[in-house]
């Protein structure tokens, strides 16, 4: 079946985001969710109080036991934790995923604005596992994290993405779902292209978990044959209803309706 996503990324105990978010979206989607952890969160919507890292030979050892046997149409990577883990994971992929699409979501704070990613992380993303990506998926925090620009407005945007591309990516999607403006812009960043998704901004807390769930809805668009832009649309589409029909759970920044798609909400 086309739809297989492996993800690799870390726990979130509350269910919004990490690996649970990740597994609800490919399944909310119709595809097949296997699933790599490469830290375990202590974590709910008001914040992360600790974290606890997988050593790197298991999670290389998790990655090699699914693509040996199942296989994957599409690989999601969010939160790896620290630079061993991160090597690890662009060892075992270069060796065993081949040809397949890997959707990079890089993961350095969580929403509540705490750090995920120990020091090292950000070079060895950039140096080994985005020239090996088809598409990152930053918002704009993280990409002036990544290439040191300051994403301000659409010329420094675009500054970003270039650097992003020129750091090996086939692409980037530079999401806007954290800037203090009026509409939600992302803009999808190709080798000589740049299309804009814009969206009304809905007003809401609930946003624990978005880039995770993005980055996996994408992955699984992908996954099914669908072109870059096409799943990137789609995804920012599920996103967004996912938030418009979110339980309100949580004191704090609250997880979406990852089921949305097949159950109706409770308003």
């Amino acid at each position: 079946m086309n739809g297989r996503v492996l993800i690799i990324a870390g726990s979130d105990p509350s269910g919004g985001a990490g690996i649970q978010a990740d597994i609800k979206t490919v399944t909310a989607l119709g595809g097949y969710a296997s699933a790599v952890i490469t830290a375990l969160t202590v974590q709910n919507t008001l914040g992360v109080s600790d974290v606890f890292q997988a050593p790197p030979d298991l999670i290389a050892a998790q990655i090699e036991a699914v693509l040996s046997d199942i296989g994957a149409d599409a690989i999601k990577i969010g939160m790896m934790g620290d630079a061993p883990a991160a090597l690890a994971i662009a060892q075992v992929l270069e060796a065993h995923a081949g040809d397949v699409p890997i959707v990079l979501d890089p993961v350095l704070v969580a929403t509540s604005g705490d750090a995920l990613a120990r020091d090292g992380v950000r070079e060895a993303l950039l140096e080994r596992l985005a020239p090996m990506a088809a598409v990152l998926t930053p918002n704009r925090q993280e990409a002036a994290a990544l290439t040191g620009v300051d994403c301000v407005d659409d010329k420094t945007i675009a500054a970003a993405g270039a650097a992003l591309l020129a750091a090996g990516a086939r692409a980037a999607l530079i999401t806007g779902g954290d800037a203090d403006e009026k509409e939600v812009r992302d803009f999808l960043f190709t080798e000589g292209r740049e299309r804009i998704f814009t969206g009304a901004r809905i007003a809401s807390n609930a946003t624990h978990g978005t880039g995770c769930t993005l980055a996996s809805a994408l992955a699984m668009g992908l996954a099914e044959g669908r072109s870059l832009e096409e799943a990137s649309a789609r995804a920012i589409d599920y996103v967004r209803a996912a938030i418009e029909t979110a339980p309100d759970l949580g004191a704090g920044a609250g997880p979406l309706n990852h089921a949305h798609t097949v159950l109706k909400a409770d308003r």
